[in-house]
């Protein structure tokens, strides 16, 4: 083999230091998963509607389970137009920007320079008396190249760093997403709710009337005295009082609903969301821990928050070890621009420099320490995240059983209750009862009709706030594969 078909080791250790060392500082390792079967505590109440699954989700976006094409056209304009929504992207833009910018800095950086100007050279500065002082015009353009070997990885680090801020970011830009939906969703079950309790009122007014009728019916028999009439229009009365209260509820939740799909609410109205229109799922897919730290946006943006604070241990561990550079320059100067092109005009310079701490103070190690204590506060950080997502997700599951068993318990009492009303308006009407028990019987029946619908809306509002904790997803399609990012 003749010598030049081999590399000398010259050459070797020149491929070396081109290919860079190794990375200095930890590789970033994922958190295990969690080993924890479920959510909930001893002594919690379960719900049937839960269903624990490793990955089965449901088909489409999650609000599509409730039924309400409403819902859906305000969900959709509220992703469309919320403001909150655009700082998210602008945010999550910026930092994908910010990533670009450092992958930029571990490649070849190259500049051109060109200039022109009109000198007098003062001759006498030089030690020629006597001899004139020609002014002359000069003429240069030129570029120059330098590129960072990088040994110890400290710009890999640094891009490793960036775009793992930039996925922290994308993720905070998902849980801005499902926040979104399910705070609307929300906004548009309490609608519903107040409109059914409101109508529940209304429809107590309207037997408040009725039961009026019957006293001032029986005034006339002569069978009831004429005090009656005045204990009937109080309560009336005090029934009519109720409604205000829940008209400014019922426009403050149409304002809040506003805010949150980006409307002014002069140019905007809600749906007049139902409901009875909604539908109850049967079964709702709740992934397990060990699925829900690798899909919920919080928690996997704690996840890359640590894996940024990882990599800048190895940044400031770079900084502790020398860093070389390359550098060539070429540069045409004449007198004449139609000179400025010839060899004769011609300057080049390469090199190689080496830089090396020395002496600062103990500056770079405490930066080092620094990082590391940083990485540290990250992972517990992580661990919160992940803590407090466990925590909502059983408290809806137990919040979802009481509600269930508050709503079924309700329309048993509303049942008695409507019965109770109907026996004592015939007993009254026979002359074997008196007015108060009638009273009291209408009056416990309005109540029942309210507690019960605002206890369904309460319900549903469960329903959504379980979904939202689940990190049920708000995209039409999944996201592309277990770390990316979903495209809005």
């Amino acid at each position: 083999m003749q010598p030049w078909n081999r590399p000398p080791a010259a050459g070797a250790a020149l491929a070396l230091m081109l290919g860079g060392c190794a990375a200095v500082g930890p590789s970033f390792q994922r958190p295990p998963a969690p080993a924890a079967a479920g959510y909930a505590m001893a002594g919690d109440a379960a719900s049937p509607r839960a269903e624990l699954t490793p990955e089965t989700r449901p088909a489409g976006v999650w609000w599509t389970a409730l039924g309400s094409p409403e819902l859906d056209q305000v969900i959709r304009q509220a992703l469309k137009d919320s403001p909150t929504l655009a700082e998210a992207d602008a945010v999550l833009a910026r930092a994908q920007a910010e990533t670009d910018a450092a992958r930029g800095g571990r490649r070849p950086q190259a500049d051109l320079s060109a200039g022109a100007k009109r000198q007098r050279i003062n001759t006498a500065t030089l030690g020629f008396s006597g001899f004139p002082s020609p002014t002359v015009n000069l003429y240069n353009v030129g570029g120059a190249v330098s590129y960072d070997l990088d040994l110890f990885g400290g710009r890999r680090r640094r891009v490793e760093e960036a775009e793992a801020r930039a996925e922290a970011q994308g993720r905070r830009a998902d849980a801005a997403y499902l926040s979104l939906t399910g705070n609307v969703a929300l906004a548009a079950v309490r609608l519903a709710a107040l409109r059914a309790e409101l109508a529940a009122l209304q429809a107590t007014v309207a037997d408040d009337r009725r039961l009026l009728d019957i006293v001032v019916a029986g005034i006339k028999a002569g069978g009831e005295a004429a005090g009656s009439l005045a204990a009937g229009q109080a309560q009336v009365a005090r029934d009519e009082a109720l409604a205000p209260p829940l008209e400014r509820d019922l426009g403050e939740a149409r304002h809040r609903l506003a805010l949150l799909t980006g409307q002014a609410p002069g140019t905007w109205s809600p749906p007049e969301f139902d409901l009875a229109a909604f539908t109850l799922p049967g079964a709702i897919p709740v992934a397990l821990p060990s699925s829900l730290v690798r899909r919920r946006p919080d928690i996997l943006a704690a996840e890359a928050d640590l894996h940024a604070a990882t990599a800048e241990i190895g940044v400031r561990t770079a900084e502790l070890y020398p860093d070389v550079s390359l550098t060539a320059n070429l540069v045409q100067t004449a007198t004449t621009p139609d000179n400025l092109f010839r060899y004769g005009a011609s300057g080049w310079a390469a090199g190689a420099g080496l830089t090396a701490p020395l002496l600062h103070g103990g500056t770079l190690h405490a930066n080092r320490r620094a990082a590391e204590a940083e990485a540290r506060a990250a992972m517990a950080r992580y661990r919160q995240a992940v803590l407090a997502a466990f925590v909502q997700v059983a408290d809806s599951l137990q919040a979802l059983a009481e509600s269930d068993a508050t709503v079924a318990a309700l329309a048993r009492s509303e049942t008695a209750d409507a019965r109770n009303l109907r026996n004592a308006e015939e007993a009254y009407r026979l002359g074997g009862a008196p007015l108060m028990r009638l009273v009291d019987a209408q009056r416990q029946l309005s109540r029942s009709r309210r507690e019960r619908a605002r206890a369904e809306g309460e319900r549903l509002g469960d329903v959504v706030k379980l979904f939202a904790a689940a990190a049920a997803d708000w995209r039409d399609t999944p996201p592309a594969g277990p770390g990316a990012v979903a495209a809005r």
